[in-house]
């Protein structure tokens, strides 16, 4: 057949027109998040920055995650209020700390003796409830609750020796709202100071110690550097940390961007899990920079007594608080009847 001119033009032009309207394919751009922790830059290193980095190594192009230190976007106990507007987009942090309006914020951080080892911690979480708790406080919120781990046991680490509970009268310390509300009947005077002026602040006896960490946590911010002793005998076996995440935020993500963000944040707990543990031991018996002191048991067992009254006067609070006092309570009764290796004494 011989093709005519016009022919040829009609089909030429329609092929061309079909060419140029055919959408241009563009690269998807990156998902961008701002998380925020509570740790300051030293202490970030170990407790947050490995799971971000595994985080955008394995997402690659399609999501990154922009990891901030203590009160470098804003102040720590503003983190929860940014998250919830949307300003961060998610938060490593304690419930305390954060100042989170909710009914299960006093169980953050270090709450008195709730936990003897920081496996307590997954286990009360992952396999005794408190996981479902905490979803549904914070979900009533608009945050959402990804998974808690443990951290390191609470500790007194000061500038002079504490032998008795009458050497903790008057000492002003550092430590967590709920912690510093429990040990006050002691005689502690607890101070509020930015975490990156804690530092400064034992340098210029604003402070006398902390009651903030264990002893791998003095060692690596710098604080083992100024202050002089450790006691032994601690309010709690490990502090109860969480990452969250703005709900809407979190509910735009693909499935299975979800999976590997929470796959990643379990890989931080369990990483610091056996980073404080080995060494919390190594540095009691290697360390050279706290003298070790203790109070006897029997004069502690008077400050393990008043948490127990102390867990009742939380669980009277509200009905969220007794039950979560009621899992500490029915948990820790397991542990003791368990006997060893769950509970020496």
């Amino acid at each position: 057949m011989t093709t005519t001119r016009r022919k040829f033009l009609t089909t030429s032009a329609l092929g061309g027109a079909a060419t140029l309207a055919a959408p241009a394919v563009r690269a998807q751009s990156t998902i961008r998040w701002r998380l925020q922790t509570y740790a300051g830059a030293a202490l970030g290193a170990q407790v947050a920055k490995p799971a971000i980095d595994m985080f955008n190594a394995i997402a690659g192009d399609e999501m990154q995650i922009d990891l901030y230190y203590a009160d470098q976007l804003v102040p720590t106990e503003e983190l929860f209020q940014a998250m919830q507007r949307g300003t961060i987009d998610a938060v490593q942090s304690d419930d305390d700390s954060m100042a989170s309006p909710t009914e299960v914020t006093v169980f953050g951080g270090y709450f008195p003796f709730a936990s003897r080892y920081s496996l307590d911690v997954p286990a009360l979480f992952n396999d005794w409830g408190l996981n479902e708790i905490w979803a549904e406080e914070y979900e009533k919120v608009g945050v959402k609750h990804i998974s808690a781990g443990s951290w390191d046991p609470c500790h007194f680490i000061t500038s002079s020796p504490i032998t008795s509970l009458d050497d903790l009268q008057g000492k002003r310390v550092f430590t967590f709202p709920t912690a510093g509300r429990f040990l006050s009947q002691f005689g502690v005077v607890p101070v509020s100071v930015p975490w990156e002026d804690v530092e400064i602040a034992l340098q210029t006896r604003e402070i006398d110690g902390v009651a903030w960490c264990g002893i791998t946590e003095a060692y690596e911010v710098g604080w083992a550097d100024i202050c002089s002793h450790f006691l032994t005998n601690n309010i709690s076996g490990a502090w109860i940390g969480h990452f969250f995440a703005n709900m809407d935020r979190w509910n735009e993500l693909p499935e299975h961007l979800r999976n590997l963000m929470a796959t990643c944040f379990e890989q931080s707990h369990y990483y610091r899990q056996h980073w404080y543990w080995a060494g919390e031991a190594r540095l009691r018996t290697e360390g050279d920079k706290l003298e070790l002191t203790s109070i006897p048991d029997a004069e502690w067992g008077s400050v393990e007594g008043a948490a127990r009254d102390f867990w009742e006067e939380i669980a009277a609070e509200s009905d969220t608080k007794r039950r979560v006092v009621e899992v500490f309570r029915a948990y820790n009764a397991a542990m003791d009847k368990a006997g060893r290796p769950y509970r020496y004494s």
